[in-house]
């Protein structure tokens, strides 16, 4: 194999880095215990071997020029892979340690994921867990996450997917809401009633419902006085406190619905769903603390799958 990169390439790529994460040259120079002449130096070094320049620089300040970011993006994701190839080979990874990252949403966060992560920690100590709950899609390489679960996650040939569950929907209310204003005994019957809205803070649309109308999936575009964005678990609150219909997964209201403190409505459209998916990116070195965690969750949606 014909060599590309020399150890001083290599240490000029990791200075870049370093000031692309720290927005700093000063900054870079610190963190690496070299000069800011020297951090110049080995960016100016990069500009020139890829004729094309990668931060705008000002007195204050500097940033990425827009092929400056696509670089970054790859040189981190390689160097990554570098420190994790090194920890294999050395042996310095035969226990999952380092800090995990992922991303998840705040539904399947909080009733599918959060609930199992002492058990995953206990089985894995030296993993560190950094969660961030939100429905935004997220950039793995430039925010750094290992791993996100979403719903009706988008194709993307960087990402390894594996489906975790096709979850339930349902629509429900409290008895009191009910007893005064009725159950609706069609999909029909809904515009009569107080359906509270979610509403996507990427696009500002609403979400439509899902039933299943003889067989075939049907949308419903509600109305009514709530407007939830960006939790969807909102929604499930003002329903639970008499505020109107909801539609949500069922796997957030099951205790509600076996209490009776939730009734569900219009069961003979139900059966519709959505499905969950595990995502992280493609590398042939993927550190033993991501696969330790997939191959858990992995085995756990066993028991999802089954209703348990």
């Amino acid at each position: 194999m014909q060599r590309h990169f020399d150890d001083v390439l290599l240490g000029s790529i990791e200075l870049f880095c370093l000031a692309a994460e720290l927005g700093s040259f000063t900054a870079a120079a610190l963190a690496a215990g070299v000069t800011p002449a020297a951090v110049s130096r080995s960016i100016s070094r990069l500009e020139e071997r890829l004729g094309s320049r990668l931060f705008v620089r000002t007195t204050r300040s500097i940033r990425l020029t827009e092929g400056g970011r696509g670089y970054y993006e790859q040189c981190r994701q390689a160097l990554t892979q570098l420190v994790e190839a090194e920890r294999v080979v050395t042996g310095q990874q035969q226990e999952p340690s380092g800090t995990l990252r992922i991303s998840l949403p705040t539904t399947y966060g909080h009733h599918r994921i959060l609930p199992l992560l002492p058990e995953f920690r206990r089985r894995y100590p030296k993993v560190q867990v950094d969660i961030h709950l939100g429905n935004r899609n997220i950039d793995f390489v430039g925010e750094g996450y290992d791993l996100a679960i979403r719903v009706r996650a988008q194709p993307d040939s960087t990402l390894i997917a594996r489906p975790l569950e096709d979850a339930r929907l349902v629509v429900v209310a409290t008895p009191d809401y009910l007893e005064h204003a009725g159950a609706p005994q069609s999909l029909e019957e809904l515009a009569q009633h107080d359906c509270i809205q979610f509403e996507l803070p990427s696009s500002g649309r609403r979400i439509a419902w899902l039933f299943d109308e003889e067989g075939r999936e049907r949308e419903v575009l509600t109305e009514g006085g709530y407007v939830c964005s960006d939790d969807v678990l909102g929604g499930v609150t003002l329903a639970k406190h008499g505020a109107g219909l909801f539609q949500t997964y069922r796997f957030i209201v099951e205790r509600e619905l076996a209490e009776g403190s939730l009734v569900e409505v219009l069961r003979p459209f139900a059966g519709r769903s959505r499905p969950f998916t595990l995502l992280y990116p493609q590398g042939r070195h993927m550190p033993l603390r991501l696969r330790a965690f997939v191959d858990f969750i992995m085995d756990k949606r066993r028991h999802w799958a089954a209703g348990s």
